[in-house]
């Protein structure tokens, strides 16, 4: 690994070797996302909690400041929306010279294993990594499910993010599930964890963060179950607790609730 590459990894993943990823790439696919209409006034608060933003370029350029914002993750895939035929008939949609202009930390990109745009969605992923290794730039492949809920189980999750780091992903981000810890030991590139859904209540999210740190992953990107909460800046706060000060789930959740009520 030389430096450009060691040096962009260390931007994302932290000295304590784990990271807290923020995303707010969802309206490539879903446009104005419910508390998302404003990306600028939705991040501003939680920027000083997250450890890196992960974002499409045309957001990145119109809404963060350039002056005052963490390491970048560029979402460089897409191609596809909610109204369409298949949101796995991705393609990528941003070159590198590109993410070198915007002066990225990373790039990521999904990939759709199991549907008809496997084989696509992987080429994809070689591709990406065959040009942003030349630069040294890591790739977070994303393993994507859909609406396709009964496939997030560990075996077909630890599928997806073998084939991601075998493909060369430097990062994998993928769902927590039941036993993750076999996910996890059969990925041999660091995992993160994504949010899905917003989930019936904060505790919930915090326990499956939690129950995921403790089994492997090094950390989360999370969106949905940050930003559309009544109280976004309590709930980041809470989960960093876990990342990064080893809370359990009782312990954020109790932060959670004190820093709702100031």
């Amino acid at each position: 690994m030389d430096w450009g590459m060691k040096n962009r990894m260390a931007q994302l993943i932290q000295s304590d070797g784990h990271a807290m990823f923020l995303p707010i790439d969802h309206g490539y696919f879903q446009g104005p996302t419910h508390r998302l209409e404003e990306p600028g006034k939705t991040i501003e608060p939680l920027m000083p909690y997250a450890d890196a933003l992960f974002v499409t370029r045309g957001v990145l350029r119109s809404c963060v400041d350039p002056a005052n914002t963490k390491p970048i993750i560029l979402r460089v895939s897409g191609g596809t929306s909610v109204i369409g035929h298949d949101l796995a008939d991705e393609g990528l949609t941003t070159s590198i010279e590109e993410c070198l202009r915007l002066n990225v930390a990373a790039v990521g990109i999904s990939v759709f294993v199991g549907t008809d745009y496997e084989r696509q969605t992987l080429l994809n992923l070689s591709k990406l990594v065959d040009e942003a290794e030349r630069y040294g730039i890591p790739v977070m492949a994303v393993t994507a499910v859909g609406k396709e809920l009964e496939k997030r189980d560990a075996r077909y999750l630890g599928l997806c993010s073998r084939i991601a780091a075998e493909l060369g992903a430097r990062v994998v981000k993928t769902y927590w599930c039941e036993n993750f810890e076999k996910v996890v030991r059969g990925c041999p590139v660091p995992v993160v964890m994504a949010g899905g859904p917003s989930t019936e209540s904060e505790r919930e999210v915090l326990d499956f963060v939690h129950d995921g740190m403790q089994k492997g992953a090094i950390g989360v990107n999370l969106g949905r179950n940050i930003w559309q909460n009544d109280h976004p800046v309590a709930m980041i706060k809470a989960i960093r607790h876990i990342i990064h000060g080893n809370g359990t789930a009782q312990e954020a959740h109790e932060m959670f609730l004190e820093e709702k009520n100031r």
